[in-house]
């Protein structure tokens, strides 16, 4: 092997190496934090007020902070139900009125098409907070208040114009001459859309349907105030009573058991779904 290949491929094995040891300290430093309350969450209660490093417990694992964390509320296990309820039903109803919005924005004409579009997409730039309260009156006038399908409607509507956005945009990366071969052999509008075009706007449907759920599991400040019965709180609302604890005193053993039952769910969607979730974004970004 002559001295030029040798010094190539030597320069090739730096390269390579500077980058996979620059990529392991990334994600070294993000997946440090989550490594840190996962184990601080197993420590007994006796070292739950200790500094939290090193945060490994010292006396051996424990449960007790899982168990204490249980004990609030109607229990960790029920209002968890709560949120998936939430999270689940806005993912559904999201992902199926996007769909159908984004198609119809992208594929047929009529008045005020593109007006109408602009507006629903103008609708980002209303803060949440300035409309909570007409939000809070409309549900009490509609018998909705204090209820989670109550709930679930206003994370759909707070969710539809950007998830309408990427619907419009992933169908219209989809070339006409595949619909229109679809309609020459047969296909309707509702079969065209479920069995030829779906398939390939997945990856904008599972981005749309990624951003719903972590919105819906995460949410707090809506929740807290058109939920009233400590029965149909979401975790988020329940967090807030472990944080402020009983008679000032705060379990951080329960809190960091909180945070790692918030937190797995939300890992293992982005983790499973993330090769939909980049092609998704990228959908109609050429175009």
């Amino acid at each position: 092997m002559s001295t030029r290949n040798q010094s190539r491929m030597r320069r090739r094995l730096r390269s390579a190496t500077g980058y996979h040891v620059v990529g392991a300290a990334v994600v070294l430093f993000f997946l440090a934090p989550f490594a840190v309350i996962l184990l601080a969450s197993f420590r007994p209660r006796s070292e739950t007020a200790e500094p939290p490093l090193p945060p490994w417990p010292h006396t051996g694992f424990s449960v007790d902070a899982y168990r204490t964390l249980n004990t609030f509320g109607a229990g960790i296990w029920h209002h968890m139900f709560n949120s998936v309820i939430v999270s689940v039903a806005t993912v559904v109803l999201t992902v199926v009125i996007s769909l159908l919005a984004g198609y119809g924005f992208s594929r047929y004409r009529f008045p005020l098409k593109n007006a109408l579009f602009v507006l629903i997409i103008a609708t980002l730039m209303i803060p949440f907070q300035s409309i909570l309260t007409p939000l809070f009156i409309i549900l009490s006038k509609m018998g909705l208040n204090n209820s989670l399908f109550g709930l679930t409607l206003v994370y759909v509507t707070l969710q539809l114009p950007f998830s309408v956005f990427m619907m419009r945009n992933a169908f219209d990366a989809v070339p006409k001459e595949i619909e229109e071969a679809a309609r020459i052999d047969g296909a309707r509008d509702l079969g065209l859309l479920v069995r030829v075009l779906f398939p390939l706007v997945l990856p904008g449907v599972v981005t749309v349907a990624i951003f719903a759920f972590l919105n819906a599991w995460n949410e707090f400040f809506a929740a807290l105030v058109l939920l009233s019965s400590n029965d149909l709180f979401t975790l988020p609302v329940l967090m807030t009573a472990v944080r402020v604890s009983r008679m000032g005193a705060v379990d951080w053993g329960a809190v960091q058991a909180g945070v790692v039952v918030m937190v797995i769910p939300c890992l293992l969607v982005f983790l499973l779904l993330q090769r939909f979730y980049m092609r998704g974004l990228m959908a109609g970004a050429v175009k």
